[in-house]
């Protein structure tokens, strides 16, 4: 009985961090939130949304580091640097959603942000070599 316990714990840890994930993503929709801010809370969501990671997960120790600090670090930063109205209206859109199907435009959204930044490496590689 006591794994049990273990997983419906981590369950509800995971589920508490989707939500904690959607709320920076809402807040990162709303047009009251500061530009350098909302940057910073887009791309906190796109990397919590994506499949990819910056340290796959497949390496020992540093592969889960990713997920288990930096994630939880940005998304701290952001709700710290959202005013207070705008995080509390976020985080009630973000229950609501927790219900709620994945959206479709949310995954595009994110693969389009992932390809801007590849396209934007590559042309970066692209430029330096060719110096």
């Amino acid at each position: 009985m006591a794994g049990t316990a273990w997983v419906e714990r981590l369950r509800e840890r995971a589920r508490e961090l989707r939500v904690h994930t959607m709320t920076v993503w809402y807040a990162a929709r709303d047009p009251r939130l500061p530009w350098p801010v909302r940057l910073l809370a887009l791309a906190v969501a796109a990397y919590a949304f994506s499949p990819i990671d910056l340290i796959p997960d497949f390496i020992p120790v540093l592969g889960l580091l990713d997920d288990l600090v930096l994630l939880p670090l940005g998304l701290a930063l952001v709700v710290k640097l959202t005013p207070p109205p705008i995080i509390e209206a976020a985080r009630e859109r973000a229950r609501g959603a927790e219900a709620r199907p994945s959206s479709l435009v949310a995954a595009v959204v994110i693969a389009l942000l992932w390809l801007a930044l590849a396209a934007l490496a590559a042309r970066w590689v692209l430029a330096w070599l060719g110096d």
